[in-house]
């Protein structure tokens, strides 16, 4: 029942929808609304199409919406996903300066870290699930088509982003450990917080190219 919408969506191209979203999923409704008004003369006089029709906006309707509804939660959720992210390597950089007799310092830094990156983790996972219903369902920014270029960069940068997620994880690891440094070079000094400073601000420019990507769309 729903293959007419689908097709007509990707005929038109679903990032046109996307461009006019909330304008074009209104005017939709004022359509049925005036087909509605309407649709007692059509079915008095056997009117199938028209009744059919009715049904078909409905469900276009309900169609766009979804993926509104979506798309805003996938936001919601990455924009969660990276503001731990941004704080988890602040963390570090304190825990590059702590003093080596401060060990109740330490332990609280990492206990915070611990329990930031286990949150920050389960923020990702709805985050890449609701991007994957975008992309996968929804068809936006889907194959190899013109126009479609700045989704397959978008998920080369996902993957940075997950990269950059997994480093964290590694780097913890390696404070709770009491080897902030490389485990098969034990003599090497830990990095310093201006290292971590540094480190820190690689998830910025990874979402600013994203957002850049997501909303000019340039190739």
């Amino acid at each position: 029942r729903l293959t007419p919408i689908f097709a007509f969506v990707h005929k038109n191209g679903v990032n046109e929808v996307m461009r006019a979203e909330l304008v074009f999923t209104y005017q939709v409704a004022g359509e049925l609304i005036t087909a509605q008004a309407t649709g007692a003369v059509g079915r008095e006089s056997g009117g199938g199409e028209q009744v059919r029709t009715h049904g078909q906006i409905l469900e276009f309707v309900a169609y766009t919406l979804a993926m509104l509804w979506i798309k805003a939660l996938h936001i919601v959720f990455v924009a969660s996903w990276f503001a731990g992210l941004f704080y988890l390597p602040r963390i570090f950089v304190n825990l590059a300066m702590v003093e080596p007799g401060s060990v109740a310092e330490r332990d609280r830094l990492i206990l915070m870290a611990r329990k930031l990156f286990r949150f920050t983790t389960l923020l990702a996972l709805p985050a890449l699930a609701l991007g994957l219903t975008l992309w996968l369902a929804y068809g936006i920014g889907f194959g190899p088509g013109p126009g479609n270029g700045w989704m397959h960069a978008k998920l080369l940068l996902v993957l940075l982003v997950l990269g950059y997620h997994h480093a964290c994880g590694k780097i913890l690891k390696r404070f709770e450990a009491h080897e902030p440094h490389k485990p098969n070079e034990p003599q090497t000094p830990q990095r310093s917080h201006v290292w971590y400073r540094w480190f820190n601000e690689a998830p910025v420019l990874l979402l600013l190219a994203i957002v850049c990507l997501v909303v000019v769309k340039p190739f």
